[in-house]
């Protein structure tokens, strides 16, 4: 499987930010899909996914704030980011299967 993310840049805090993550070739080893977010010197925790059968989960970090989606063909996830903050600065990566396969990453900066 293959992933190409886009998205992401440089927002004031309170802002709000869309990525995507589509996916490619073996479709139908994909059980699940999301995000993962490494801050600057920390390690990379989970976001969220999106499994086949449509079941959402969010960390609590995150909750009330993201939203997670897909296209109906199941090869594209989005991630909504609403009333960002700064620690929400990262770089986000896409994965498929909680880390069998990951996206390139792309950077998320909330700063004023």
């Amino acid at each position: 499987v293959q992933l190409v993310q886009s998205g992401g840049g440089l927002v004031q805090p309170g802002g709000s930010l869309n990525l995507s993550c589509t996916a490619s070739g073996d479709i139908d080893s994909i059980y699940a899909m999301g995000y993962y977010r490494q801050p600057p010197g920390k390690q990379r925790t989970w976001v969220a996914t999106i499994s086949r059968e449509g079941i959402i989960n969010y960390s609590n970090s995150v909750k009330g704030r993201f939203a997670i989606s897909r296209d109906s063909a199941k090869t594209t996830v989005y991630l909504h980011m609403n009333n960002l903050k700064a620690e929400d600065t990262a770089v986000y990566y896409c994965h498929v299967n909680l880390g069998e396969y990951w996206g390139q990453g792309t950077q998320v900066t909330v700063s004023s």
